[in-house]
């Protein structure tokens, strides 16, 4: 049932003043809930409080702490969100959650109103408090005769009242009525999915013990943690579509960072020799189940060292993580099983290419590579160079193959602006993407480090410009200039902390793993 309600809130206010001034659609729960929050005000209790409620422990640490030493929960303090409540004549239960758990608490008439004023029992807890409200309670632990943990309540407090109701789910004959499981309005609301669905909180704590665990390898190693620019007059660094604004006092067209990569190494070229950053960048491209345009990398940049030295520690690195998330190296994605703990395969991307469509494509030039991917079926556009056409292929035909960690190594210049050429083939460079459960999680190159054969490949991505690929390389010229003051051989690296994650918590989507990931805009609901 919807009703239209006129309706202005004072602070001030004892009751509910009706005035033309806003014009709301509030159902009738959302009314029930605004009459509640008048009639605490009526009663002189502040709704939201500014006086400090001092939380002393999570409900973990109080049972734990009850079952070894119970005398020492005789005076605690506790504070929490309402999520049940049962009420029996002068006694009730109730059940607080916050970020640890639930926690039940027991309310007594008497106990919580020793005086002839039993208000906040029969009125307040009774009547006004509604599932979602936030409430502060001092008292004692004890357990139940059924063995519950539950706070016997002396005080109580209103901490925040709710005005929306929760969408909590009701269980029938064994059958979950009314879940919040819609993933739209999850993501959207992803306030309301923690509530209701605490377990998805595990996922963003595994996020966290990920980064944690990556950021404590790398300390470990003496590398140095770093902030570059967000806002760059050049986006430089990868292959993507910037989003571009303005700067209204130098007039200048600027970008959000797609990749931090070009920033890192001039601190390389400036003397440092281990560098790293946890980035937000942002690519102006499509979004699917991983693909989000606003996403986090960390990129390594360690000066002598190569490719091959950096192949090894990631597997080391990855292996740690996966172990210091889960306990074990070994990961349950989906149907299969991700194995950390082996050492990665290597493969060639024209092996792997080889291998999966049975042709070789190695001494194609571009138009034989444009009627390979017609014979393959994979769609390419004019645009496209011979690289280009090469990832295409990759994409269609290989990555979805490659399940257990596997470097695809030694891509061909024309894909690989940025990276040295390989040692022992001129036309291929010294690049490795890891590709694991068939996504790309890290690209990693032997960093080109010769300025003249840079400017060279930034020309080349020029022309792929002007051909009209919106993702090639603008050229930029202060990070040429710093390579000709010398940067020393590097190995970079830069993972996709989404991605990782997603593997590390067995989610097949990026946007179970963002808190708040980019969604279309919400149609506007009719009056």
């Amino acid at each position: 049932m919807t009703k239209a309600l006129i309706f202005w809130d004072v602070s001030y206010a004892t009751d509910f003043i009706f005035a033309e001034i806003f014009f709301m659609q509030l159902n009738e729960q959302q009314i029930q809930r605004r009459e509640a929050l008048a009639e605490l005000r009526n009663l002189g209790i502040d709704p939201y409080p500014a006086e400090l409620f001092e939380k002393k422990w999570t409900s973990k640490e109080l049972k734990a702490g009850f079952e070894e030493h119970p005398d020492d929960y005789q005076d605690i303090s506790f504070a929490g969100r309402l999520m049940r409540k049962r009420i029996m004549g002068k006694a009730s239960f109730a059940a607080l959650q916050d970020e640890a758990g639930i926690l039940q608490i027991y309310v007594n008439r008497d106990e919580l109103c020793p005086g002839e004023d039993k208000t906040m029992y029969n009125t307040v807890f009774k009547k006004l408090l509604d599932i979602g409200d936030i409430i502060g309670v001092k008292g004692f632990l004890f357990k139940t005769q059924t063995g519950e943990t539950s706070i016997h309540v002396k005080e109580l407090t209103v901490l925040s009242k709710s005005l929306n109701p929760l969408p909590m789910p009701k269980e029938v004959d064994g059958k979950v009525f009314d879940a919040f499981t819609d993933p739209e309005l999850r993501y959207r609301r992803r306030y309301v999915d923690l509530i209701v669905n605490p377990q998805h909180r595990e996922t963003f704590k595994k996020r966290t013990r990920a980064i944690r665990s990556m950021r404590d390898f790398l300390n470990d190693q003496g590398y140095m943690e770093v902030e570059t620019p967000v806002l760059q007059s050049i986006p430089g660094g990868a292959a993507a579509r910037p989003f571009v604004t303005h700067h209204n006092a130098l007039d200048i067209p600027l970008y959000l960072r797609i990749a931090n990569e070009l920033y890192l190494k001039r601190l390389i070229v400036g003397g440092f020799e281990g560098v790293y950053e946890f980035a937000k960048d942002f690519r102006n491209e499509g979004m699917d189940r991983t693909h989000n345009p606003e996403f986090t990398q960390m990129e390594l940049y360690v000066a002598y060292k190569d490719y091959r030295w950096m192949m090894d520690m990631t597997e080391k690195m990855l292996r740690q993580i996966a172990t210091d998330v889960n306990g074990v190296p070994q990961v349950k994605v989906g149907e299969n099983t991700i194995d950390f703990g082996q050492p990665f395969e290597r493969l060639t991307i024209f092996g792997a290419i080889e291998k999966y469509t049975g042709i070789d494509v190695s001494e194609m030039d571009e138009d034989e590579l444009r009627a390979t991917a017609k014979k393959l079926h994979v769609e390419i556009d004019k645009s496209m160079g011979a690289g280009k056409i090469i990832d295409e292929i990759v994409g269609e035909h290989v990555e979805h193959n490659l399940i257990q960690p596997t470097f695809l190594m030694d891509y061909p210049v024309s894909m690989s602006p940025l990276t040295k050429k390989h040692r022992d083939n001129p036309n291929l460079t010294e690049r490795f993407e890891l590709v694991i459960n068939g996504k790309e999680i890290a690209n990693c190159y032997s960093e080109l480090n010769d300025p003249i054969d840079q400017r060279e490949r930034f020309e080349s991505q020029a022309e792929l410009l002007e051909r009209g690929d919106d993702e090639a390389m603008f050229i930029d010229n202060d990070f040429l200039r710093s390579l000709e003051y010398g940067m020393p051989p590097t190995a970079g690296i830069g993972i996709g902390i989404d991605r990782l994650v997603m593997l590390l918590t067995n989610k097949s989507s990026i946007q179970e793993v963002l808190f708040f990931p980019q969604m279309r805009p919400e149609k506007a609901k009719s009056s």
